[in-house]
């Protein structure tokens, strides 16, 4: 009766055959059971692999092949999606992906393939059958969606509400990112709003911020911390002509001659300057306030002022009235 073979193409001898190579014959199938068991095969990944594997070789010399190992540890650079072809056989492999490659494990043309992303590991097997299945999977964390596991597709606890990409955490359907208390009862939420025109992010200070300040945004998404603003920022008294700033105020001496005083360029709505008779002498000295192309209190004239201790502010409106005085 002629040798037959196993399932990992191991020498099944017949009674009395293989005199005086028996023994060599048996060191192969220990060799082989060894190399299923525990070894390991380093294979560089080029584009698509067959990996290496004899089913019925009646030998007296051992010869690894990747096919049997018990372990496949892929590395190389052919980027893509790359086809690895196992043996069709009934057998677990440890797979650890160490290419910049989607591995497609395959194992004939049956249906059943798995897809190993660049950097996992995972167990796979092979029911003799043309198919291959993961045993432990690579793209599912398992457990529990309440607890934070991440998987090759960069999805949390199973969730497709909370996604990885490597750089960015994402958050789906206006779900909370929450922030307990210490008693774990209690939480601060933030999300988006239900409706957002268009995607922005905002960029946190780069300090704390001082006692009573409050945070502000620049227009383009960065916070900073910043003083409240309830009024005009006052300036240095003014003994000459000057051009006036929007939201400023001036302390304004006519002592030793008339002033003029240009309002802003461009103005918009709520735009402000405030102004106050230092000396006293408005009404010897004049104060006069260019209005700067715009209307004052609808007149497209400049404005006099010529009462002693004088303070008022002007308000910009819009093009038709211009500035207007908050006190007449």
């Amino acid at each position: 009766m002629a040798s037959t073979f196993s399932n990992l193409g191991l020498i099944l001898q017949a009674t009395g055959e293989n005199s005086g190579t028996w023994g060599e014959r048996t060191n192969v199938n220990l060799q082989r059971l060894d190399n299923a068991v525990g070894g390991i095969a380093n294979i560089v990944v080029t584009g698509a692999t067959t990996l290496a594997y004899t089913s019925n070789s009646d030998t007296t010399t051992y010869t690894e092949e990747a096919g049997r190992s018990a372990t496949l540890v892929f590395s190389g650079t052919a980027g893509g999606t790359q086809t690895i072809t196992l043996p069709n056989i009934e057998k677990q492999y440890l797979i650890n992906n160490g290419s910049d490659s989607i591995l497609t494990l395959t194992a004939g043309a049956g249906a059943a393939t798995v897809n190993v992303a660049a950097g996992a590991k995972t167990l796979v097997y092979v029911d003799g059958s043309d198919e291959v299945v993961e045993g432990i999977s690579a793209t599912n964390a398992g457990g529990s969606n309440t607890q934070i596991q991440f998987n090759n597709a960069g999805a949390f606890g199973g969730s497709a509400n909370l996604v990885w990409d490597g750089t960015n955490v994402t958050v789906g359907a206006t779900g909370e990112v929450r922030f307990g208390d210490t008693s774990g009862g209690e939480y601060v939420g933030l999300k988006a709003a239900g409706t957002v025109a268009s995607s922005f992010a905002l960029t946190l200070p780069t300090t704390s911020g001082a006692n009573g300040q409050v945070m502000t945004v620049d227009g383009s998404g960065n916070l900073s911390f910043g003083d409240i603003s309830g009024g005009a920022s006052w300036q240095a008294v003014k003994t000459a002509n000057f051009n006036a700033v929007a939201g400023e105020g001036y302390f304004i001496n006519t002592t030793s001659g008339a002033i003029t005083m240009t309002l802003p360029s461009s103005p918009s709505i709520g735009d402000f300057v405030s102004f106050i008779d230092y000396a006293g002498t408005f009404d010897t000295n004049n104060l006069t306030i260019g209005r700067n192309s715009e209307n004052i209190q609808g007149s497209a004239a400049d404005l006099t002022v010529s009462v002693e201790r004088a303070a008022n502010t002007l308000v910009y409106v819009d093009s038709t009235q211009g500035w207007l005085l908050t006190v007449k």
